[in-house]
């Protein structure tokens, strides 16, 4: 039987167990919030938002060096919604860059790792 599921568990996490485990984890913390919530996005807007990132992906790379803040980068290194080498080469190109990459993770990585980003970005802002 098929079974509808959340768009985010396709788009965030990846299908290996872990994955599939910090989804379910993910959309339970989610539900936990239960005003000021978010409308949830409407096809059309999600047709859009999937059309931004492939044009952002088009475009030339831009010079990155003249820009000297630190940066942190994250991502998931399966991500389907934003190549992963995209987010290095940016990285490589930003002098004051830092990388972290969450291994078995998709674009939702700092959900699923969200303790350890947590920690991460604020060492990183400290």
């Amino acid at each position: 039987m098929l079974r509808l599921r959340d768009p985010k568990v396709y788009m965030f996490f990846t299908s290996t167990l872990n994955g599939r485990r910090a989804a379910r984890n993910y959309l339970s913390r989610v539900k936990e919030r239960t005003v000021d919530r978010d409308k949830p996005p409407t096809p059309r807007l999600l047709l859009r938002q999937l059309k931004a990132i492939k044009a952002w992906g088009k475009q030339p790379a831009q010079d990155l060096a003249r820009l000297r803040v630190p940066v942190l980068i994250v991502l998931g290194d399966s991500d389907v919604m934003v190549a992963s080498e995209l987010s290095r080469d940016m990285s490589q190109r930003l002098p004051q860059a830092q990388l972290v990459v969450y291994q078995d993770a998709g674009h939702g990585c700092v959900f699923q790792y969200h303790a350890d980003f947590v920690s991460t970005a604020l060492e990183f802002l400290a």
